[in-house]
């Protein structure tokens, strides 16, 4: 059986659970190819970058669920869950000499991105926002 490498990802309100497999290069997410769930071609471009800078864009077999958040939040989870199974597999194959790593690392793929919706505070119409000003 080949070697299946898993890893989580999330961004905003979305998590995505990722596992890739040795294979042709087909990714579905919840079931579904990742051209009809994303309809959105720069949402797919946007995921598929961790395997384009590491030259693996037909190398793995890539199934996702994810849930929570939208479209953007979502593709931002699923790119750190690809993310994150290339550096797992990089680490099983300890022979090769390029450190995927360097190449991600550089990029700015392997750190997650921490901003999420702030809360609403008492006494405002939003976060931030505050209740519109009358003098009289």
């Amino acid at each position: 059986m080949a070697k299946v490498f898993t890893a989580t990802g999330r961004r905003k309100s979305s998590v995505a659970q990722v596992k890739m497999t040795a294979g042709t290069g087909k990714i579905t997410i919840n079931g579904r190819d990742v051209r009809e769930f994303m309809p959105h071609e720069t949402n797919v471009m946007d995921l598929m970058q961790p395997l384009v800078a590491t030259n693996n864009e037909k190398t793995f077999d890539i199934e996702v669920k994810v849930t929570g958040g939208g479209a953007s939040g979502q593709t931002g989870a699923i790119r750190l869950g690809i993310t994150r199974c290339l550096l797992k597999y990089d680490e099983a194959n300890e022979g090769n000499d390029d450190s995927y790593r360097k190449i991600l690392k550089r990029a700015g793929f392997v750190t997650r991105d921490p901003r999420s919706k702030e809360r609403k505070k008492p006494g405002l119409k939003a976060a931030r926002r505050a209740p519109q000003f009358s003098k009289r």
